[in-house]
């Protein structure tokens, strides 16, 4: 596949915003080697992330929010394990972004995940003056997925958009795994303790051992010890959650427990990707957990 031949119909598309934005000086390529100056407080979405209990609508649900929009060079590739995906965010004028707020070291998360739950990523994609972002992805798997772009544009709050990427490819639909309170992953087990509950906010804990013994030092990753994706099976509504603390405070341990604060949006399976780094590598252990019914 030409990505780069798929990507100029879309650029020409916006060549007349283009012209526009610059003749007023709006468009302005980033240092793309360094991240933006722009840097939140907090580094990052705080403790519970977009989905804290403030708001616990999931966000990722449509492609436009809050005047933003999520706009892939093509909706269609072919199955293949570093398929080259493109997109820009363009903002509520229609012109592309490229000034961001730097959230958790990076200027932008990408979370894809096919519909029935599998071939979950987490990646990083690289930003171009134009304000185009590019990324490999691993679709060597068939389907349709969806694609979540988690960001804070510059001097304003947090946004998810999500929209569907069809991989033209077999197509080898999975069963969602039954609700378990442990996973493996690598070598390692992450065990799952506490209870979401709908519409309120649960404390759970994910602690990490390996061959039998807990992992007390756990190594920062993306300026935390532990990220958690958190998606709702019926819609692929998308929570993204931050734990407590922050690696180096002199509080906040180094393992074996990591400690969220999530708030399920409504009753029913959720999906949970815990992402967490040791010796060097980055893993990711995958859970099924149910909010159950609301209380009346």
């Amino acid at each position: 596949m030409n990505a780069t031949g798929k990507f100029a119909g879309f650029t020409v598309g916006l060549v007349v915003i283009f012209g526009a934005a610059l003749a007023l000086g709006s468009v302005a390529g980033p240092d793309v080697a360094e991240p933006a100056a722009h840097t939140a407080e907090d580094d990052g979405h705080g403790a519970a992330g977009h989905g804290a209990a403030a708001d616990p609508t999931p966000g990722g649900l449509t492609p436009t929010a809050d005047g933003y929009t999520l706009a892939l060079a093509s909706d269609q590739v072919t199955a293949g394990a570093a398929v080259p995906v493109q997109f820009r965010i363009t903002n509520p004028s229609g012109v592309p972004v490229t000034d961001y707020t730097v959230e958790h070291e990076k200027l932008l998360h990408l979370i894809v995940v096919r519909r029935d739950l599998a071939g979950f990523q987490h990646v990083h994609p690289t930003l171009d003056a134009t304000g185009t972002w590019s990324v490999p992805l691993d679709l060597t798997r068939g389907g349709d997925y969806r694609v979540f772009a988690d960001f804070t544009p510059a001097g304003g709050e947090g946004v998810t958009l999500g929209t569907d990427l069809r991989v033209a490819g077999t197509y080898d639909p999975q069963e969602l795994p039954a609700p378990a309170p442990t996973a493996t992953v690598d070598g390692y087990t992450v065990t799952l303790d506490g209870t979401l509950r709908p519409g309120e906010t649960s404390n759970v804990t994910l602690s990490v051992s390996r061959d039998g013994q807990p992992v007390t030092d756990l190594q920062p990753y993306l300026g935390a010890y532990g990220h958690l994706v958190a998606l709702r099976t019926t819609d692929l509504g998308y929570l993204h959650v931050h734990p407590d603390g922050h690696p180096g405070d002199g509080v906040t341990a180094a393992g074996p427990g990591i400690d969220f604060a999530v708030t399920a949006p409504g009753a029913g399976d959720y999906r949970l990707f815990l992402d967490f780094q040791h010796a060097g590598a980055v893993h990711t252990a995958e859970f099924t957990a149910t909010a159950g019914p609301e209380e009346k």
